[in-house]
């Protein structure tokens, strides 16, 4: 097949010294393609991404060629550190394009105009998904992933305000327990092996690879506990509203080739996790071929009152902790329309997914009731 000379091609290119210069900062696999669909020249797009598992998609995408059957030419950015730098890149107008997670609700409330058009991970037939978030406890924690009251007393390292602090916050509400009644200490995902083997902290809680990395380098340590349903989890496909206003067809383009892939990655994850190593510097096939078996869980593009719910209810438990600002609007923010085009148009794209409930289906112009989403989407 095209796409799997394509990938193997790619492979060869972006292997050993040529890396970077391959597959790093502002590059598409064909910068030189001359004509697309009906020999029109490809429609020029930057994209950003954050170096984690879960966002392969984008750079597996280019690799793949998925992108350029829709006559775009993607310019990829080197991987950013954060969501927060993702996001600091599309307000200077550097990417058209980035995907980030909960940093977007701050994100908004501090000004920047954004707009969710779909998503790099999460799901869209029930509410909680966190198949990629895990619990890895030192040898001698007491930690047990089966009674998660033995978290009391302990220190556990989560970045404050991510995704991970507010899985923390799911574990200790099925356990009744308080954020009082542990230690949190505020521990980024690479510091956690680290913080967990000098007995700084007694768990470190994150998402893939890390989880992976951590219980193959700190001796003892075990993965207590993986996913479980206790939060959900977003990442989305973010642009500005005034990009998304000028570049529907753009969108829309950008959106069926996420969706081909995506498919391509819950059918191939072992190629995938190959393309992971060539474009998350640093990460060993073993460890991706791992990750990727719980990333692909989450690979579901479309949208539906489920994702709504997944945001605003984020949102609150943010605002809880005070780390974003109450009463945020989730309706200002999504731009369901294309998505729901490329949904209509292409259905083999998803047809592998579990199907929205019915009473969670969406139609352009949606408006978000939490009571009436709540009731449409398994928790």
């Amino acid at each position: 097949m095209f796409r799997a000379t394509r990938h193997i091609a790619v492979a060869a290119a972006c292997s050993g010294a040529l890396l970077l210069a391959a597959c790093g900062s502002d590059s598409t696999v064909d910068d030189d393609v001359d004509g697309g669909a009906g020999g029109t020249e490809p429609t020029k797009l930057s994209a950003g991404y954050v170096s984690a598992i879960d966002q392969i998609g984008l750079p597996a995408g280019v690799e793949a060629g998925y992108f350029d059957e829709q006559n775009l030419n993607v310019k990829l950015k080197e991987p950013y550190p954060t969501g927060v730098d993702a996001l600091n890149a599309l307000q200077a107008g550097e990417v058209d394009v980035v995907q980030v997670g909960t940093p977007a609700i701050a994100a908004a409330q501090q000004g920047i105009d954004l707009v969710l058009v779909g998503n790099y991970t999460g799901s869209s037939s029930q509410l909680s998904i966190d198949e990629t978030m895990a619990v890895v406890a030192g040898g001698d924690s007491g930690i047990d992933g089966k009674d998660l009251s033995t978290l009391r007393g302990k220190r556990i390292g989560v970045s404050e305000g991510s995704i991970n602090h507010l899985y923390l916050l799911g574990l200790l509400d099925d356990a009744g327990l308080k954020a009082g009644d542990i230690e949190i200490v505020n521990t980024e995902p690479p510091d956690m092996a680290v913080a967990l083997e000098t007995g700084g902290i007694d768990a470190g809680i994150v998402w893939d690879p890390w989880p992976i990395t951590m219980t193959g380098q700190v001796d003892g340590a075990k993965e207590v506990l993986r996913g479980g349903g206790y939060i959900p989890f977003i990442g989305y496909l973010v642009t500005t509203r005034d990009y998304a206003e000028k570049n529907p067809a753009v969108i829309e383009q950008f959106l069926t080739a996420r969706a081909q892939t995506d498919q391509w990655m819950r059918e191939n994850p072992d190629d995938a996790a190959d393309s992971a190593t060539r474009w998350l510097p640093g990460t060993e096939k073993a460890v991706a071929q791992e990750a990727m078996k719980h990333n692909v869980k989450q690979l579901d593009g479309r949208f539906s009152a489920c994702n709504y719910l997944a945001l605003d209810t984020l949102a609150g438990l943010l605002a809880e902790q005070g780390n974003v600002e109450k009463g945020f609007d989730v309706n200002k923010y999504f731009q369901p329309e294309p998505i729901l085009k490329v949904m209509k148009d292409n259905p083999d794209l998803f047809a592998d997914l579990p199907p929205v409930p019915d009473a969670a289906a969406i139609e352009g112009g949606y408006t978000f009731d939490r009571d009436t989403a709540a009731e449409a989407c398994p928790s």
